[in-house]
């Protein structure tokens, strides 16, 4: 454990920013796997309505740097992928 008083306070920080930035992991964890059943299940509105909503908390995320900018880019790119999936199985 830290001596210091700047060092404890650093490690109270850390800790409340950690549970802070585990939220925001589990929503866009949650979204996404919403996402996936929508694309399972073959339902596009209800897909694309989810889409945009886990594209809005990825890019609120990444913006306060919560998760890595190239963590965002890959995780929509993986969403839009089945999107597209989901859209030429349907055509």
């Amino acid at each position: 454990m830290p001596r210091l008083k700047s060092a404890i306070k650093r490690v109270k920080t850390s800790e409340r920013n950690r549970l802070n930035n585990l939220v925001y992991k589990t929503q866009i964890k949650t979204l996404t796997k919403k996402v996936l059943d929508y694309v399972e299940k073959k339902d596009a509105t209800l897909a694309a309505k989810a889409v945009s909503e886990a594209f809005a908390l990825i890019d609120r995320a990444a913006t306060k740097k919560i998760i890595h900018l190239n963590n965002a880019a890959r995780k929509k790119s993986r969403i839009s992928r089945w999107l597209k999936k989901l859209d030429s199985s349907k055509s």
